[in-house]
This record gives structure tokens, sequence and C-alpha cells, in this order.
């Protein structure tokens, strides 16, 4: 969503299929004197360049009920609060990202939990030091409240700045009524870009960029099989960025906006079917402008 506009990438009545959101994966448990010893390798076809190659997703351990230590979501991104959509990546303005880490869990009680990780940084932060989250998360399966924070560092490209880099997610949902999901998500911070979907760039210009961001979602179950959905996402940033974690990029924007409208039919257990339209806006800083796009996404998925 943040090449919105760029000639490079124009699609206008272009057809395309597509395999690359295909994933796989194998997990184990073991009991043991120190717990149950579990494991997950997991990977997708989901490669860079748009080609369908292996791509690993997790590769973890886990220790009993408190620790993990490998590659798994970020701590710091609301993952039981994430908008459901066909496309892969979801609406912008949340956070996201899978990085090798170790961390500690507690709970509270039945519904509440407590995790604190030290976590390899993102690519596009281009750093090399730790990052530390912490997060706290209330789930009883009607309500979720969740608030999270991460502190590291970040490098511009030439990797001679260097700025602190920090942020809060705060997420909830509710299900209000029979078939309902109302639920939102709000990121905030210093650096983060790389955090985010719209992948905006952590330093600018020697100067730590600020964004925010958020998403809302309204689904509906319809009846057993059919649920429809509506979730709006949007990233602000405080310096004209680009996607590029080099800085070579062209697209400079502070903006950006997508809609994500779609339906789901569960056939069978295993068999669903889905269909989704995505509407989304970028401004150009340089230019002024504001462009737009939008597609329509049709898919198949098989669990097994």
């Amino acid at each position: 969503m943040n090449v919105i506009g760029e000639p490079t990438t124009a699609t206008d009545g272009n057809f395309g299929t597509t395999v690359r959101q295909s994933r796989i994966g194998l997990r184990t448990n073991t009991p043991s004197g120190l717990g149950d010893l579990g494991s997950q390798l997991e990977v997708d076809l989901f490669a860079s360049n748009g080609t369908a190659e292996l791509r690993l997703r997790h590769a973890n351990i886990t220790i009993g009920d408190h620790w993990l230590i490998g590659q798994f979501w970020s701590n710091f991104g609301p993952l039981d609060t994430y908008p459901t959509t066909v496309e892969f990546n979801g609406p912008v303005g949340i956070a996201f990202a899978r990085v090798p880490q170790v961390r500690y869990t507690s709970t509270l009680g039945s519904y509440t939990s407590l995790a604190a990780t030290i976590e390899e940084n993102v690519g596009g932060s281009n750093s090399e030091d730790p990052v530390f989250t912490a997060s706290a998360q209330y789930n009883d399966g009607r309500y979720v409240a969740r608030l999270a924070g991460l502190y590291g560092t970040a490098r511009d490209a030439a990797g001679t700045v260097e700025v602190d880099q920090w942020g809060i997610t705060a997420s909830a949902s509710a299900r209000l009524w029979e078939g309902g999901l109302f639920q939102v998500n709000y990121v905030n911070g210093q650096a983060l870009g790389p955090y985010l979907i719209g992948l905006g760039s952590a330093v600018v210009n020697g100067q730590a960029n600020d964004v925010d961001g958020y998403t809302v979602e309204f689904r509906q179950d319809l009846s057993p099989k059919w649920n429809v959905g509506i979730s709006y996402g949007r990233e602000d940033y405080d310096l004209a960025t680009n996607s590029f974690s080099d800085g070579s990029g062209a697209l400079n924007f502070t903006e950006l906006e997508t809609i994500h409208v779609n339906a789901f039919y569960k056939a069978t257990d295993s068999l669903t079917f889905s269909a989704e339209y995505i509407y989304g806006e970028r401004n150009d800083v340089p230019s002024g402008q504001t462009f737009d796009g939008s597609r329509v996404q049709l898919a198949a998925q098989l669990n097994f």
C-alpha cells in the first residue's frame, strides 16, 4: 500500500493469480521434567520480489508455560485484535513483525497475562542493538484489552546517526451482541515506521521520524457459514518518508489510508472461500498530490 500511485506498480485492468499466501507448519509437544517442551516450524511462499518461494515465518521452542526462544510474532504487535482480511498484510496503521526473541510470559488468573521480551530489531531500523518490549493483556473471550511498549535504537541508512526508538500499542475488542465484533488498535512512537505495515523510514535527514497509526474493524456473522467485515487503517508520519530502508526510493509520503471490505464463506470445516475489495490512498509530499488505488481479491483456503 505504500506504493500507491507509483507508475512501476500500476496494474489498471490487470488480472493475476498467486499461491504466495500458502503456508505449512509443524508443531511438537514433549513432556519433560521442565514442563512440556514445544516446538514450531512454519514456512510460507511469500518471498520478496513477487515470487512464490519458501520463506521462514516461525521457528521456536517453548519451555513449560513461561518461556519461548526463537522466531515468533513480536510482543509489540497486537496479534489477538489484528483485523481479518483476505489480503496478506491487512490494513495500514498497525504494528506487525516476526522476529527472533527470548520471551517470558506469566499469567494472573484465568484471563490476564504479562509478557516481556528481548528481540532482534526489524531490518528497516538499521540497528544491531536489541529491542526490549513488555505487554499486559486481558482476554476473556468476549472482551480483549492490551497495552504494550517497546524501546530500542534505530539508525539512518548510512549508519552514522543513531536515535532512540520507542512506542506504545493500545488495543481492544468487544463482542457486544451475537455474532458481532468491534475492535480498535492504536500505535504511537518514534522511529517506529519499520514496524508498521506502511514501512516508513525510522530516520529522515538525521532526525527520528514520529508516527502514529490506528485501525478500526467491524465484523458480523450472518450465519454459521457466512461472515462479513470492514476495516479502516491510517498512518501519519511527521517527516516525509519512503518505503526503502536505504533512503533511495522516490516515494515521499506522510499519510497512508486503506479500507478493506470482505466476506468469508465456510463451505466445510476445512475449506473457506473469500472475497475482498481494497481501497487505498497515499499523499505525495513533493507534488502535493493524493494518489489512490483499488483491487478486488478472491481466495480459496484449505486447512489440513
